[in-house]
């Protein structure tokens, strides 16, 4: 059996940009998506704080440590600059591959610096 299971999220970024000229995608800080194992291209699900509004769209990497995380294109219309959001990469992962994954998680401030980066392994969760 296959899982649907979250991969990597990004807590509580805050929305730099919102670029309705530009044909898609999320732009975010190339040094983020490696922290929490998102690839350029790679399909991510963002949930705004203010309005539970969920969109899924394609990541690609902005500049390293600026901090950027811009929605471009048609979500500019939902997000705005300062919202904050949640970022969540999803992978499909069958069952033996559960004992080797680990879901990385991206803590981070005002300015979208990383101040706690958290790696939960599956095979922790139940507690056994």
């Amino acid at each position: 059996m296959k899982r649907y299971i979250c991969k990597g999220k990004i807590h509580r970024a805050t929305v730099t940009e919102a670029n309705l000229d530009y044909p898609g995608s999320i732009t975010i800080d190339k040094e983020l998506m490696k922290a929490v194992g998102i690839l350029p291209y790679e399909m991510v699900q963002i949930t705004s704080f203010r309005n539970a509004t969920r969109w899924k769209t394609y990541a690609i990497p902005g500049e390293a440590n600026s901090g950027v995380i811009c929605l471009n294109g048609p979500p500019a219309h939902l997000f705005t600059k300062g919202d904050q959001v949640v970022i969540l990469c999803i992978g499909i992962f069958e069952e033996d591959e559960m004992d080797e994954l680990k879901t990385k998680v991206a803590y981070v401030d005002e300015r979208n610096n990383i101040v706690e980066l958290a790696e939960n392994p599956l095979t922790d969760l139940w507690g056994d």
